[in-house]
């Protein structure tokens, strides 16, 4: 019988403060077991192996994510959209290591696939950077890959100590906001006095755009 209490969420939620301990290539099953406090096999009734965790604690990471950019993103347009975004992601990504290398190892399978559910409430909030922008329908995929690359790539380099010092780190995270912001802002397209400019929010669920 399985454990009382024990269950899929349950054993997500342990797995994801292991991995967030011990990095993304440790995670084990045991180690997820021992921290339940169960045998390694008691955790199969409740998920079908290490892969499916993986996938699990990925899910996991990528609605919290979603969250993240929702509140930190409420109310605010253009640059400070941008600038709430990234400090958003950069943060959960310090924080839960772990778990944020598990949204970049895992791959959605399918349009109801919980993963690629989960991904396009992130995607809806950076459509929503964009739409504030007003970038051309035509430049959306480019500027979605954009956006991903930075806010992927920047949490992955910082662990890495390719940057050796915090005010090093700091400054690189705020020039290439600014970058960004100021390459959004050159685009060609309707963008001045074509749509007014309100404060953005996540768009409703089901929008276009996912790259995942």
């Amino acid at each position: 019988m399985p454990r009382a209490g024990l269950d899929a969420a349950t054993v997500t939620r342990a797995a994801a403060e292991v991995v967030d301990e011990v990095g993304y290539a440790g995670l084990t099953m045991g180690l997820v077991a021992d921290r339940l406090g169960v045998r390694a096999p008691s955790l199969y009734k409740h998920v079908a192996g290490q892969a499916d965790l993986s996938r699990r604690i990925a899910v996991l990471a990528v609605t919290e994510i979603g969250d993240a950019l929702r509140d930190a993103m409420q109310g605010k347009a253009e640059r400070q959209a941008l600038e709430a975004a990234a400090h958003a992601t950069r943060r959960y990504a310090r924080g839960f290591p772990g778990r944020f290398a598990a949204t970049l190892y895992n791959t959605a399978t399918g349009p109801e696939d919980p993963l690629h559910l989960a991904w396009l409430r992130v995607v809806e909030s950076h459509l929503a950077i964009l739409s504030g922008y007003g970038i051309p329908e035509e430049d959306t995929r480019h500027a979605l890959q954009m956006l991903r690359s930075f806010l992927d790539g920047f949490s992955l380099i910082e662990p890495a100590g390719e940057m050796q010092t915090e005010d090093e780190i700091d400054a690189g995270f705020r020039w290439l906001i600014a970058f960004i912001d100021r390459g959004l802002r050159e685009l060609p397209g309707p963008r001045r006095g074509a749509r007014p400019r309100t404060a953005v929010a996540p768009a409703p669920a089901g929008a276009p755009g996912s790259t995942r």
